[in-house]
């Protein structure tokens, strides 16, 4: 994004602050997708991890939404946002850099990159429910759209180079060095966030059955509101079928079609080149369409495409599901950048972060869902048929914004 862009996302004294926290999102995400090819590479080569133990370690990574997720929300919203955001990547820094240690000394299991896959996961929970309902307050609700466009930007941006660089950084270094190299970015991530300077004043602190009470509000607050309802439901299928997908496809690019590491990466980055297409796309499409019609035309135009990726090959049926790879993930792009600021705008203050936090139990309980599902079917059916299984759903999952008339 250039200077300018900035200007346009945030004015005045915020500009600075959102700066800052667009260079953490940079350097943090694109660790994150370094770690998203290494870690499965680290159990799938250095650990002899199965097809079963690599979808347990993708539920881990998801799961922690959950059995934290609706907690967190309530917990976000008596707190000020940067502190959590602060100690979640410090913490995250220690967790991702304890893998490359052990490995170093010999020592690396599978149980530990379980843990820390886990306790990672936590970390990001925190963090996510505390970064969108911490934007709000920095630039502004009237410039959300512009913000999330920049943000999934950075997002797609990292896929690119992030999943592609994590695959070569693998060939050349080992996975659990790449790993490491994840730890690091989320180092940055603090340092960045520590020097932004706008402050927030924390909710009062209720006791535990008040903190109960707050996430009842959330809930009903998210289930009531029919638009909501819809994005939760259309988002929880495209994490299911996400996930269903991506948890085997490095079983089946570097186990089943002898792929090198490399290509895994380029295939996962042309996703990412589709996800930035979708978010430079969105305020333009979404003026000509309607905000709210455009998540459901562009699903019902572009959502079959999915059907081609069950068939990703050797040669030509590669591009072929490449291709069907970047049309879906513009879809998604397009509809990260709308959806999330429908979301953002209608939901008053004292409950962002309940609303967030309801919303990431939703979705990312689906992945946690699909993961598992994914390693089930590929134990005990094959990995295509888990491929199928996501492509299926994805190229049905906007009906439920089409079902509640999301016209407007």
């Amino acid at each position: 994004m250039t200077s300018d862009q900035s200007d346009q996302v945030a004015g005045g004294s915020g500009q600075t602050e959102f700066r800052l926290i667009l260079a953490a999102a940079v350097v943090s995400l694109l660790g994150t997708q370094i770690g998203f090819v290494a870690i499965p590479l680290v159990a799938v080569s250095a650990l002899r991890a199965s097809p079963g133990q690599v979808g347990l370690l993708a539920t881990l990574s998801t799961v922690a939404f959950l059995l934290v997720g609706l907690p967190a929300g309530a917990w976000v919203d008596r707190l000020r946002r940067r502190p959590v955001m602060i100690t979640a990547d410090l913490a995250r820094t220690v967790l991702l850099g304890s893998v490359p240690v052990a490995w170093w000394i010999g020592e690396l299991s599978l149980l530990q990159l379980d843990v820390v896959v886990f306790l990672t996961g936590v970390g990001t929970v925190f963090f996510d429910v505390a970064s969108q309902s911490y934007l709000p307050h920095v630039v502004g609700r009237d410039r959300l759209t512009a913000a999330n466009a920049a943000l999934v930007s950075a997002d797609a941006v990292s896929d690119v180079v992030g999943r592609g660089l994590g695959g070569l950084m693998v060939q050349a270094l080992s996975a659990p060095v790449a790993v490491g190299v994840d730890a690091a970015s989320f180092l940055w991530s603090a340092a960045c966030l520590w020097r932004v300077r706008r402050r927030e004043t924390a909710s009062p602190r209720g006791g535990p059955a008040r903190l109960w009470q707050e996430i009842a509000q959330g809930l009903r607050f998210v289930v009531g509101q029919p638009f909501l309802r819809a994005i939760a439901l259309s988002g929880a299928l495209v994490n299911l079928s996400l996930q269903l997908i991506l948890t085997l496809l490095p079983v089946l690019f570097v186990r089943d079609l002898h792929l090198p590491a490399r290509t895994l990466g380029a295939y996962l980055g042309a996703g990412g080149i589709g996800l930035f297409l979708g978010a430079r796309l969105a305020e333009p499409v979404g003026r000509r369409l309607g905000p709210g019609r455009t998540p459901w035309i562009l699903g019902a135009v572009l959502g079959p495409a999915s059907l081609a990726i069950p068939f990703v090959d050797h040669g030509p049926a590669l591009w072929i599901a490449g291709v069907a790879w970047l049309l879906t993930m513009t879809q998604l792009g397009v509809n990260n950048v709308i959806l999330v600021g429908f979301r953002q705008r209608i939901t008053p203050d004292p409950l962002l972060g309940r609303m967030n936090a309801t919303m990431r139990f939703l979705l990312f309980g689906a992945l946690a869902l699909g993961s598992g599902l994914a390693g089930l079917l590929g134990e005990f059916a094959g990995t295509r048929t888990a491929l199928w299984a996501g492509a299926i759903v994805m190229s049905l999952a906007w009906l439920p914004l089409f079902l509640v008339r999301f016209t407007k």
